[in-house]
């Protein structure tokens, strides 16, 4: 049984996104809500690149997780941070 706020693949994507922030690749990253999650398709990720002409390797490695998506955070409410990052491509309940 998953955990609220410890689920297996919320924790993968975490890990992924510190060891790209540790090499340099993402400024800053954030989850909000994380404690109340419980699954990988209820998170919103949201990140900054150290470097925009980056952005498509951080991509890379974030498409290995399933139903990938991303697009810019226009919006601010949630986050300041750039980017809004998703893993709920074509996910129905």
């Amino acid at each position: 049984m998953v955990q609220v706020g410890n689920v297996p693949e919320i924790n993968a994507v975490k890990k992924q996104l510190s060891d790209m922030e540790d090499r340099g690749l993402v400024r800053a990253w954030e989850l909000p809500y994380e404690h109340i999650l419980t699954r990988l398709t209820a998170a919103i990720f949201f990140l900054t690149p150290s470097d925009e002409t980056r952005i498509e390797d951080i991509w890379k490695e974030l498409s290995e997780f399933p139903r990938f998506t991303s697009r810019v955070n226009q919006e601010k409410k949630l986050s300041k941070l750039d980017w809004r990052v998703e893993f709920n491509k074509d996910f129905v309940l």
